[in-house]
């Protein structure tokens, strides 16, 4: 989302008369920011000191925008000539007025499109409700406009973005009536999305993803936790059993509904440990729903406190050493576990969609989203294409093989 933000921006900088340049040659600097992780607060604060030389030597401009808690405002606020709450505050020091914003995407074969902004479900440990506001879901047929004109201008694969994007619904159309006017769009590309939240998941949403087949067969479902008392300290309104039931529901419909590699719905998730009262035996049932899974991939981070938030208020009591010990152990089973799923796509031939070039080995991902790497000797420039690809060396998170095209 922050990086479609900075998309909009640049199309809009770029509608003022301004072109992109390197930092030590700008005149005006603008950085989007997003609170919601520490580290991206952290990069930021990290090219403070650069920056702050350029505005004494040169009298660059600086502009913070994005969504900026209040402490990591009072943070910058003697670095930055002026903080900017939203996109029509930035078109008006511009003279300009939104109407339009043509994104300056950074692919020209790839786009995100939010469908929806905010945040209604306060997870205890989650700040996005405090810097994008309550759930908003946008008109439709500007959706389906903004889909409708980048296949036309031939982009392969469509990002829809929502924080809790099954809540989405604009005048009584929901995500899955969504998904099917969006798979119904002709045209040769792949729709992708994130992220659910679990207890949203309804039976029809399940079907419209198995049976729209644009629809690729890759999942992201956040876990965050396996162990029901922590789920419940994260509010985050389900618990581990109906977690899994979820998974088994949705990849049953998928065998049913699809043929071939298809049948094997690939399942990301996101899991936060070291959280307030997360014991051992807490730990241990995340591991063992992790485990029971079977996870394609999993974004694993150790908690940490996040101001305003309520889980801010409560003892951060696992330490530093353990955290990491049961981040290790989660990558480590994810590690087997990843690598026994990508074993399946040996000798296997998928469809890559390229998006880019090292040294004489391009890379892209499968409709599953594994990544792909493979040798090509043609003339031909393959990125943004999609490309046939027989797979021959399947590893943890990564597959290889030998070009068909």
């Amino acid at each position: 989302m922050n990086r479609n933000d900075s998309e909009k921006i640049s199309g809009l900088m770029k509608q003022a008369g301004f072109s992109k340049s390197n930092i030590n040659e700008a005149d005006l600097i603008l950085i989007n920011a997003c609170s919601v992780r520490q580290s991206a607060i952290d990069r930021i604060w990290g090219k403070m000191k650069e920056i702050e030389k350029l505005k004494k030597e040169k009298n660059v401009r600086t502009i913070l925008t994005g969504c900026v808690l209040q402490k990591d405002r009072d943070r910058f606020e003697k670095y930055f000539n002026m903080e900017i709450k939203n996109m029509e505050e930035i078109a008006s020091l511009f003279n300009k007025r939104i109407r339009s914003v043509s994104p300056e995407f950074e692919s020209n074969f790839s786009a995100s499109i939010p469908i929806m902004t905010g945040c209604n479900s306060f997870c205890s440990y989650c700040v996005v409700p405090y810097v994008r506001g309550k759930e908003e879901s946008k008109d439709i047929n500007e959706i389906l406009k903004q889909v409708k004109d980048l296949v036309r201008n031939g982009y392969k694969e469509i990002w829809l973005l929502g924080q809790n994007i099954n809540n989405y619904n604009y005048k009584g159309t929901d995500f899955a009536d969504l998904l099917k006017k969006v798979n119904s769009i002709k045209g040769d590309f792949w729709i992708r999305f994130t992220s659910p939240h679990p207890a949203r998941f309804s039976e029809k949403l399940t079907q419209t993803l198995a049976e729209a087949y644009k629809v690729t067969p890759y999942l992201n479902l956040p876990m965050q936790s396996g162990d029901n008392g922590i789920l419940k300290r994260m509010n985050r309104d389900y618990t581990k059993e109906q977690y899994f039931s979820l998974v088994k529901k949705i990849r049953k419909a998928f065998k049913e509904k699809r043929s071939g590699l298809e049948k094997e719905l690939a399942v990301s998730t996101d899991v936060i440990v070291g959280f307030p009262k997360e014991t051992e035996k807490a730990f241990r049932n995340t591991f063992n729903l992790f485990k029971k899974v079977g996870f394609d991939m999993a974004y694993i981070s150790s908690y940490s406190p996040r101001q305003g938030t309520a889980a801010f208020n409560m003892k951060d009591d696992v330490k530093k050493e353990e955290k990491d010990k049961r981040k290790r152990l989660l990558n480590n089973l994810l590690k087997k576990t990843a690598k026994e799923k990508n074993r399946k796509y040996l000798n296997k031939e998928v469809i890559v969609l390229v998006s880019g070039k090292k040294g004489n080995e391009y890379f892209g991902k499968t409709r599953s989203y594994k990544t792909v790497v493979f040798k090509n000797n043609s003339l031909n420039n393959l990125v943004g294409k999609f490309i046939n690809v027989k797979i021959t060396k399947a590893d943890s998170f990564g597959l290889k093989g030998i070009c068909k095209n």
